[in-house]
């Protein structure tokens, strides 16, 4: 396995817990600090020892200057050198282009759960993007200019529609777009393909599939042929767009998933 410099931003429990470590995996075009606005805090406000790692060409982790050159797999092993320098198994939670990750880590590596947020679909991105198109025909160039840092007010009613809950705030909008970034050509391409891929055993562990109820890129209805495929539990949040750790409605999906891991779990968290 080919080993990467990655940067992980580390939030340590903020009490003492027997709790495993929680990885936090980031989505297409992200940053492992759009866990930080929130997620991490959160998690660790209530005993659980976070980490969120920068995918290879993401952030401030080696390869960016050689993005388009990463797929899915290589970043499967990014998760794998962060999980593997835990001192436990960890649950690995992953957001759309990420639960791709996380499920493919969980072909190879043990894990203590997982929790899938807004999943890419089985059968890939192409049947969503092609309804984006259909439904937003300017999305693509404004997402290019939202990644380039151009924001218009186009721009951020765009990522909005697309993104976020008609709820969420243009303030918030602006402060979010420096935790995003240009994606890999490969990685879109290895998303674009995934229902060709013959995937490996698929391991029996509690799987938690979260997604919004107005998510415009994976639509609600979609959640289920994830939650089959790995007969997980299944929540979808009231009025929450896709990005939900991000979203005006994030502490919903965040209790959600604390709710959860605390009927899962022994000892439960701290307040």
């Amino acid at each position: 396995m080919t080993s990467r410099r990655i940067n992980t931003l580390h939030r340590p429990a903020s009490s003492q817990t027997h709790l495993p470590p929680l990885i936090f995996v980031h989505g297409g075009y992200a940053t492992a600090r759009c866990w930080d606005a929130y997620f991490l805090p959160y998690f660790s406000r209530h005993g659980f020892d976070c980490h969120a790692l920068d995918l290879a060409g993401h952030g401030a982790s080696e390869g960016r200057e050689r993005l388009d050159s990463f797929g899915i797999d290589d970043y499967v092993q990014d998760l794998a050198q962060v999980a593997q320098g835990l001192a436990a198994p960890a649950v690995v939670i992953g957001h759309s282009m990420g639960t791709v990750v996380v499920e493919r880590l969980l072909e190879q590596h043990p894990a203590r759960a997982a929790i899938l947020m807004s999943p890419v679909p089985p059968g890939g991105i192409l049947g969503s993007t092609m309804n984006i198109a259909l439904t937003h025909p300017a999305f693509f160039a404004e997402q290019a200019r939202a990644t380039g840092g151009a924001y218009t007010a186009q721009t951020l009613q765009t990522m909005r529609e697309v993104y976020y809950s008609r709820e969420t705030k243009t303030d918030d909008l602006i402060r979010f777009a420096r935790l995003f970034q240009s994606e890999s050509r490969r990685a879109i391409l290895d998303l674009s393909l995934l229902a060709m891929r013959i995937g490996g055993r698929r391991p029996a562990l509690p799987v938690l599939v979260v997604g919004g109820a107005a998510d415009a890129v994976f639509q609600p209805g979609l959640l289920g042929l994830t939650a089959v495929r790995w007969q997980a539990e299944e929540a979808v949040i009231p009025r929450a767009g896709h990005t939900l750790m991000l979203d005006a409605h994030w502490q919903a999906a965040a209790d959600a998933m604390l709710g959860w891991l605390q009927r899962l779990l022994p000892g439960g968290t701290a307040a």
